[in-house]
């Protein structure tokens, strides 16, 4: 059998609302297809949608780009077709991830007193066992490390159930930021994993789409745009229906606006060309944050002017930057940049062995008025513009937090490791 330009093989699974298939010759990889259909209540309220089916794929393919451009580790490989997404195969965790900022919902009635609205600093986290006949009943943490589930030869453990906790809530906060970037408030999400049989890896699985969030433009629960609002259809007419799809459509239009380029750069100015090498090391560093970064060579002592100008050039193009002045000796480019320009401006002198302690003063020991931090590595400079720039560019600050994320899982998977090997 063949689907949207696939030969597929054997029925891996099939779910109220996706169905995944085996594709041969390719091991590892599976195409999950999406379904005209929504369902509510563990599947009690269920209707077909036509249509929801591509706008389900669709926004659950721009989300998943998001995610893996920002560094998130997932199962999604591509979009296939308007209705599939060819994907890494997963033996799935059965337990849901839930993440809220605001008190809605299901939460209220579990926990009666609290008032819609509730804003929750860090996010709630919660944890439900995927059980239909049982309505997905809510687990603690120490439930799910005792229920000693496993996902193909993984043990899913205290390791394992850190791991997804922590990287549940940095998807939703890189979520959240996309979506404040259009002015809506991601108010609540779910989400699930699986462990790849190929890595072992614990990913990121199954759908991102309008059944999965709750969204509240301008944050206001009146112009709600998610699944919500079938739940609440007394009646489900036609109509209804075709309101739902809307906003559904709306969503779907929107993901593809999540991701745009960084609005913002460093620039990297540098009192000699013989100083290229630790230049470029910076801008390769730069890249890996997302960071536009541009060199320019420009000495503050021999062309004051000059210096000056290109200053002026790049400050009046309205553009948030940060400038790395790289000189050594006498550093009297990165204090000249401080104090003409509005924006942040780090030095990272180019450290020699032979008079670098004496050197790295002229960028320490500033005239009052002057506010350039200095760092020696090249990396550090360029985190500390990817952080400063972070402060109002989604798309850089989600590749710092998940930068942040898979450090933190590899010293969780080393310490496992130097466990186990006992």
């Amino acid at each position: 059998m063949e689907i949207e330009g696939v030969k597929v093989g054997d029925k891996v699974i099939e779910g109220k609302t996706k169905v995944v298939y085996e594709i041969p010759g390719t091991p590892h990889h599976v195409l999950l297809q999406s379904k005209d259909r929504i369902t509510a209540g563990d599947g009690e309220r269920a209707h077909e949608m036509i249509g929801k089916a591509e706008i389900s794929t669709a926004t659950t393919c721009a989300i998943f780009e998001l995610l893996n451009s920002a560094g998130i580790k997932t199962h999604f490989i591509k979009r296939q077709g308007k209705t599939t997404m060819v994907t890494h195969q997963c033996d799935m965790i059965p337990i849901e991830w839930v993440t809220r900022r605001v008190a809605t919902g299901s939460f209220l009635k579990r926990n009666p007193g609290v008032k819609e609205g509730y804003r929750f600093s860090p996010p709630k986290q919660e944890t439900f066992f995927k059980d239909d006949e049982n309505h997905d009943p809510q687990w603690s943490y120490e439930q799910c490390i005792e229920a000693k589930l496993t996902a193909g030869t993984r043990l899913i453990g205290q390791c394992e159930i850190d791991i997804m906790s922590r990287t549940t809530v940095t998807v939703f906060e890189v979520l959240e930021k996309a979506w404040a970037s259009l002015d809506c408030s991601l108010i609540d999400m779910k989400i699930e994993f699986g462990v790849s049989p190929e890595t072992g890896e614990i990913l990121l699985a199954d759908v991102i789409d309008s059944d999965s969030w709750r969204l509240w433009p301008a944050g206001d629960r009146r112009l709600m745009k998610d699944k919500q609002v079938y739940r609440e259809l007394k009646v489900v007419t036609a109509e209804a229906l075709d309101t739902v799809k809307r906003n559904f459509e709306w969503v779907a239009d929107r993901v593809s606006q999540l991701s745009p380029k960084p609005h913002a750069r460093a620039v990297v100015f540098m009192g000699s060309p013989t100083d290229m090498a630790h230049c470029e090391k910076i801008r390769s560093a730069c890249k890996t944050f997302g960071v536009p970064c541009e060199l320019r060579v420009s000495s503050a002592h021999k062309a004051s002017q000059e210096t000056l100008n290109i200053l002026a050039q790049y400050e009046g193009e309205g553009i948030p930057t940060v400038f790395i002045a790289v000189a050594g000796r006498s550093n009297g480019l990165g204090p000249v940049l401080s104090g003409n320009a509005t924006w942040p401006v780090i030095n990272c002198p180019p450290i020699t062995a032979d008079w670098g302690a004496e050197d790295i003063w002229s960028s320490l020991r500033l005239p009052s008025g002057l506010g350039c931090t200095t760092v020696t590595s090249p990396d550090a400079a360029a985190l500390a513009a990817a952080q400063i720039l972070g402060l109002h560019d989604h798309v850089i600050w989600s590749k710092l937090r998940s930068k942040q994320l898979n450090t933190w899982i590899g010293l969780k998977e080393a310490d496992k490791k130097t466990r186990d090997d006992k």
